[in-house]
């Protein structure tokens, strides 16, 4: 290629505007991307896509019909049906040579019978789940696992390159949301561990500030201990992921554990809590909320 010149740009469909696709696709947007956009709530798409120099559509099937790739980001595994594969869904407007690439978090045989129904109409597929909150979507340095055809991934690499910074191929469609499960419930576990230390640390007399500094320098560090200690101390839930989304993706990954033969008590016990936390009312809070179940179970707060 020419001193210069650039690979032409494809054009990106985007579905979801929800609090991590609308920073992940101001990203793609910022990178130059032509870019149609569609999501569920009246009126936002067309709010977003004057912002951001974007184009709003009416349903996922137009935006399909104005892109090469079109990227999924929404809930769970029924929203990704209903865009791709539902009625006024991107399998109406689809045709060889498109490429959907569902970076939501959902059960991975769901993406397998996905990815099987559009490859019935000449439609590849990846699953590219992402790690990272709100504020790594904002930046783009989100971590990105993908599953599928490694030819796909390499054609849509220097898309997810506008939105992550650590991006991994590992295997097949499927793969990226089995690793991506198993990701969110050991930080489950974590978190959990994090609250009921914390409690145990208050109840025997220890300052938690002298806890948080010695454990963040020895063998009891973690993520969790540096992103949520503070909120938990604090009870400041505002969200960065939601203890609904949380409990979902821990319970689809012991599903998945459960298929295998293996056991996995953390996450089971964090599952237990996290259904106690969204008893209590603060699903739709940041997952730190857990700490209110282990208050709970503890009968003291901290």
């Amino acid at each position: 290629m020419p001193p210069g010149e650039h690979p032409k740009l494809e054009r990106i469909g985007f579905l979801g505007l929800g609090i991590m696709g609308s920073r992940m696709a101001a990203n793609v947007a910022r990178a130059g991307y032509a870019l149609s956009v569609w999501t569920h709530t009246p009126g936002k798409a067309e709010r977003w896509a004057a912002e951001h120099g974007a184009t709003a559509e009416p349903t996922p099937a137009a935006v399909a019909q104005a892109s090469d790739i079109v990227v999924s980001m929404v809930v769970d595994g029924a929203q990704v049906a209903s865009v791709l594969i539902g009625e006024g869904g991107v399998v109406e407007s689809a045709r060889p040579g498109l490429l959907c690439v569902d970076m939501s978090t959902i059960a991975p045989p769901d993406t397998r019978r996905i990815g099987a129904a559009l490859g019935e109409r000449g439609v590849s597929m990846l699953d590219a789940p992402v790690t990272g909150s709100s504020p790594r979507a904002e930046d783009g340095s989100l971590t990105i696992m993908v599953g599928g055809e490694r030819s796909d991934f390499e054609r849509v690499l220097p898309l997810l390159e506008t939105m992550g910074e650590l991006i991994r191929y590992v295997g097949e469609l499927g793969k990226g949301e089995t690793l991506k499960l198993i990701n969110n419930a050991l930080g489950a576990a974590n978190a959990a561990a994090v609250a009921e230390a914390l409690l145990l640390a208050r109840a025997t007399g220890i300052d938690l500030d002298a806890l948080v500094e010695i454990v963040s320098g020895g063998s009891g560090a973690s993520t969790q201990l540096t992103l949520k200690s503070k909120a938990m101390r604090e009870h400041d839930y505002s969200t960065l992921f939601k203890t609904a989304h949380m409990l979902k993706d821990v319970r689809l990954c012991l599903e998945e554990a459960q298929t295998a033969g293996v056991p996995f008590a953390s996450a089971a016990h964090a599952r237990d809590l996290l259904t106690a936390t969204m008893g209590r009312g603060h699903g739709e809070e940041d997952y730190a909320a857990i700490i209110e179940a282990a208050e709970g179970l503890a009968g003291r707060r901290l």
